[in-house]
């Protein structure tokens, strides 16, 4: 009889906090997996370029365009190598920090400067609320894409220029949200309570209407970042994102394009780790909208229970 109420008291037990999230992650297959290769391209991100960024520079004329899966040269080059002989395993592995680097430097500064403005012009009455809001639709009226492209024509193209440019196309998408989920939570009667109780504008917006509305511009966020990843690649592609000697998985297929009859490998490969990446942050940004609604999360504990 013992044994079983401690059986019982341990089941009872409530879980950490990370065992928790990790419980929903592996309650979804796909977004566990998308997660393990956002993880592991993270890590190439941080650790490649001091590990392998001799190896990718070293030109060998005598391998250009080698095959890939042919190990004769050595583990390196079993993606094969490019027009100057440098293996694409190495390069790709060294590219992932420039191409996430830029893409999480804008989605963070647009989403900072974009959620700043959206809580303001959400929350004041007042006629910079309106003045934020025309700043949005003035932004909004040109194509991002073609936008970046006009601005880095007249720039230097250089990481921080890219980064700048990307960030600002994406402002309004944060502003836009953020202003419409706290022009319906300051109605709230939490938030009416903290004024009575003379909390300041400043403590309301922060403290009590922010993690609210955090989660969805989480959401937002992941698949914002996707997206500007693609439109670095897209630069890149067209000439007027990073320049070489630097390295981004849009520019190797950019490098590969005049190549692609007689050694498809030299852009395949880079496009490849483009469209993983992409569809692991849907898939995680799909799994985090689910997570972080409370009214749903039900689904991924139900599922994490039928898989114990």
């Amino acid at each position: 009889m013992s044994a079983t109420n401690t059986q019982t008291s341990d089941a009872a037990k409530p879980k950490g906090l990370v065992a928790q999230w990790f419980a929903l992650l592996w309650a979804d297959k796909f977004a566990f997996f998308a997660a393990l290769f956002l993880l592991i391209a993270v890590l190439c991100a941080i650790f490649g370029p001091l590990l392998f960024e001799t190896l990718a520079t070293k030109q060998n004329l005598r391998g250009r365009n080698a095959p890939p899966f042919d190990l004769s040269r050595g583990w390196a080059f079993i993606l094969g190598a490019d027009a100057l002989g440098r293996p694409l395993l190495a390069r790709i592995v060294v590219a992932a920090r420039n191409t996430l680097l830029v893409a999480g430097a804008a989605v963070v500064a647009s989403a900072v400067i974009g959620t700043t403005l959206g809580l303001i012009a959400g929350y004041s009455r007042k006629r910079a609320a309106q003045w934020i809001m025309r700043l949005g639709d003035v932004i909004m009226s040109f194509p991002s894409l073609l936008l970046a492209v006009i601005v880095l024509y007249m720039l230097e193209p250089s990481i921080a220029n890219i980064v700048l440019v990307l960030a600002i196309t994406r402002i309004p998408i944060y502003l836009r949200t953020a202003r419409a989920e706290v022009l319906e939570v300051r109605e709230r009667m939490f938030v009416q309570a903290a004024k009575v109780m003379g909390a300041s504008d400043m403590r309301i917006i922060f403290r009590h209407i922010l993690p609210v509305i955090l989660p969805t511009l989480v959401t937002i966020a992941t698949l914002d970042f996707a997206f500007v990843m693609l439109a670095e690649s897209a630069l890149s592609f067209l000439g007027i994102g990073i320049q070489a000697p630097e390295i981004t998985w849009g520019l190797m297929v950019s490098q590969g394009r005049p190549y692609l009859t007689n050694a498809w490998w030299l852009s395949f490969w880079p496009g490849l780790a483009i469209i993983l990446t992409t569809l692991s942050l849907n898939l995680l940004s799909n799994w985090m909208r689910i997570a972080l609604d409370p009214t749903q999360r039900w689904r991924l504990e139900m599922g994490g229970r039928k898989n114990g």
